[in-house]
């Protein structure tokens, strides 16, 4: 797949199809509106292209306003490569590009990537103060050669829209099932291992202490994980089953962290990034009345993780 940090990249694309969106999370309501485009891009025998933005919009536009992302955009990135594009342009968004109107985002932006067929979700808006539309995307397309297709929500088995707000929501509430199902795969995160206080390794059970960029966290909590060593440019190969724990450390009164203990592992993880894939919430995040407890605990919950793991499929 070819990636471009933007939308100057036209020379390097056949005449195709265009999907825009911020694609937060690559959930299957936005995988549906990439197979449409791809379809379309295939029929033509052109690229399949998806142009996205960074940052976020609302971080620029209204940031009192913007949403934990899901993702950073090296993740994004890697999940659209498995949907079966050709392409992915990655907009730099700033008040600059804010500021073209609906008419100038249109031909020197989608134009400019060669676009014939154009896709976009029926909430799209874009341009100057949000004056252009899904609509007058496909409107303005009629004069200028290319067709445009508004996409309808897709929706849940329950009739409901799919959306990243929808995938938030559902891990603020620690619904992991929920989660997996509007995503499509388990919920994860990547995070770099960082020194800790390393007090998980005087009770027995050392810990990595995961810095990530992630910002929507599940809800606070002990989960059972699966955890591999990301390396550049690689997929994760083999996975570690583990307990991790994503709160306060009440008991030690030790701050917010994000800590995983890997089931028998040993070696030096400092430095490495880990992807952690959420598998089974065991239960809240509670406060102790002592390190022998809160030990006893910690027994427990690695326990109740082994039997969890055991009957999941691997990643």
């Amino acid at each position: 797949m070819f990636i471009a940090h933007d939308h100057r990249a036209a020379r390097r694309l056949r005449p195709g199809a265009l999907a825009i969106g911020n694609f937060d999370g690559v959930h299957r309501g936005h995988r549906a509106l990439l197979q449409q485009c791809i379809d379309a891009a295939r029929a033509l025998g052109g690229d399949a292209v998806a142009l996205t933005f960074d940052p976020h919009p609302t971080r620029v536009l209204a940031p009192e306003r913007a949403s934990s992302l899901l993702m950073g955009v090296d993740r994004k990135l890697e999940l659209l490569a498995t949907t079966g594009l050709d392409a992915v342009v990655v907009q730099r968004f700033d008040l600059s590009f804010a500021a073209q109107t609906p008419e100038e985002f249109v031909d020197q932006v989608v134009l400019g990537l060669r676009a014939r067929e154009v896709f976009v979700g029926y909430d799209f808006r874009f341009g100057r103060n949000r004056e252009g539309t899904a609509e007058s995307l496909a409107s303005l397309g009629a004069a200028r050669g290319y067709r445009g297709h508004v996409v309808e929500a897709i929706t849940d088995d329950d009739g409901v829209p799919l959306s990243s707000s929808r995938v938030r929501r559902a891990l603020g509430e620690g619904d992991l099932a929920s989660a997996e199902r509007l995503l499509g795969r388990r919920y994860d995160l990547d995070g770099l291992v960082v020194r800790g206080f390393q007090r998980g390794r005087t009770l027995g059970f050392p810990t990595a202490n995961l810095l990530t960029q992630t910002e929507a966290l599940p809800r606070d909590g002990v989960y059972a994980v699966r955890a591999a060593v990301l390396a550049p440019g690689e997929a994760p190969a083999h996975w570690h089953d583990g307990v991790l724990n994503l709160g306060t450390r009440p008991t030690l009164r030790a701050g917010r962290s994000i800590e995983a203990h890997l089931f028998d592992f040993s070696g030096d993880l400092y430095g490495s990034t880990l992807r952690v894939e959420f598998v089974k919430r065991l239960r809240d995040e509670i406060r102790f009345d002592g390190l022998e407890s809160l030990k006893r605990q910690i027994a427990l919950d690695a326990e109740a993780a082994r039997l969890a793991l055991s009957s999941v499929r691997a990643p």
